[in-house]
């Protein structure tokens, strides 16, 4: 992918004011969907083909666990994760939810989480009749962990969910630490942090979610895994697994047909004694997402590369930064998300307004309707003011990054970016004040 700095990037000069509007001299237009998310190799295709003309599509239609596609799902799944027990879920909120009821939350209980995240999480704490304590997020768009210390201090909450928003880590073990402080049980949410790593960096260390003593992951559309809808619970501890594999539908001694769950002795009275939320993944599902998980390594390499050339060129702009991760992190760079600086509310604005007319697809985190930003949590709104989270969001951008495009969509899309931001910044004071 072209390289090209940011000077040469914009064809002509700077935007002209014409009558107190932006004239820009060129719009580089976005030609194809930005949205798209990766496709179903046809292995997936294929298997989900048979299972409905079979008609077996029910995970427990299979009376040996080998047989069962979600059963050998969940194997592999483990096998890419490092975890010994997987669960396998109709959704990421539901594997959430569970994760909460198996690590003991009971209704009332304070859970610590992020300011900065999408609603699933609170609405997953919520959903357990927990009252969450929202921590302060950074321009980095991970946990505070000086915030954290202090609320789990203050809050007597005893535990955490900590959401990896894209993809992005804070600093595990400094988490790890205060939550072993303070006797806060450390839940990961890894929707966004399938293929990332935390260690020393490459893809040879641990997975994300091994710092927690569970974890969940997505399938939805705009994950790595792509299964429309989908989830995962991870965790290497025996009891919450047998519990999830409950909650989920395990029902009589349906635990048997499970490969990844401990034995039937730690199930127990667990069936008669927790609910049966019939939150199971399908055969159909599972068989979709089989073949991807053998092609996650492939495909975060060719993602990172995309990433880190379009995070060089963006943050050559003097109005945009692209926070730099962790060196302990080996990211997955499906999306990108940059800070817009000295810039005003208005030409914010103005540059969304302008990507807009670009065809370019750009989020602002902090957007009224943005459905990551904490104002809009009305079912469960912070009791406190979040004014490091709220300042962040107000400037945070999201665009992602389809594996479908080529490399030289990427040298468009910077394009794009760039003679929007430039095209805001030409906004005389009179004009930001009409916008």
């Amino acid at each position: 992918m072209a390289t090209s700095g940011y000077q040469t990037a914009v064809s002509g000069s700077k935007p002209a004011m014409v009558g107190g509007e932006v004239s820009a001299i060129k719009k580089t237009m976005i030609t194809k969907n930005i949205k798209a998310p990766d496709p179903v190799p046809q292995a997936g295709i294929d298997q989900a083909i048979k299972l409905m003309e079979t008609g077996k599509m029910y995970r427990y239609s299979y009376m040996e666990a080998a047989e069962s596609p979600v059963s050998v799902c969940e194997v592999e799944i483990t096998q890419y994760t490092g975890h010994k027990y997987c669960v396998a879920l109709n959704s990421c909120g539901s594997a959430l939810y569970l994760m909460l009821l198996a690590a003991g939350v009971q209704p009332g209980d304070k859970v610590l989480t992020n300011a900065f995240t999408f609603v699933a999480v609170p609405s997953a704490i919520h959903h357990a009749h927990a009252k969450p304590v929202y921590v302060e997020s950074t321009t980095g768009y991970v946990l505070d962990t000086e915030d954290l210390e202090v609320k789990a201090k203050e809050s007597g909450a005893k535990y955490l969910m900590i959401s990896h928003m894209r993809g992005k880590l804070a600093d595990m073990d400094e988490v790890k630490r205060i939550c072993d402080k303070y006797n806060v049980v450390l839940l990961e949410d890894c929707a966004h942090s399938i293929g990332v790593r935390f260690g020393d960096g490459t893809k040879n260390a641990p997975h994300s979610g091994h710092h927690g003593v569970a974890a969940c992951i997505s399938s939805q559309s705009y994950k790595m895994l792509n299964s429309g809808e989908g989830g995962f619970f991870l965790t290497d501890n025996d009891l919450m697994a047998a519990k999830v594999a409950v909650y989920a539908g395990a029902y009589e001694a349906l635990s048997e047909r499970h490969i990844t769950v401990p034995p039937i002795e730690v199930f127990g009275d667990l069936p008669n004694q927790i609910p049966n939320y019939s939150l199971r993944m399908s055969c159909l599902t599972a068989a979709v997402i089989r073949p991807q998980i053998a092609t996650l390594e492939e495909r975060v390499e060719k993602y990172n590369k995309r990433y880190y050339t379009v995070a060089e060129r963006l943050n050559r702009h003097p109005n945009i930064e692209v926070p730099k991760q962790m060196e302990k992190v080996r990211i997955c760079g499906d999306s990108i998300q940059f800070n817009l600086q000295n810039v005003t509310d208005e030409q914010v604005t103005t540059f969304l307004k302008e990507c807009k007319d670009r065809k370019l697809a750009s989020e602002l985190f902090g957007h009224p309707g943005n459905a990551r930003n904490f104002v809009n949590w009305k079912f469960s709104l912070p009791d406190q003011p979040l004014p490091k989270t709220a300042a962040m969001i107000k400037r945070a951008i999201d665009i992602r990054m389809p594996l479908t495009w080529e490399d030289e969509d990427f040298v468009t899309l910077c394009q794009a970016v760039e003679e929007s931001m430039d095209a805001a910044m030409a906004m005389t004071p009179e004009a930001c004040i009409g916008a």
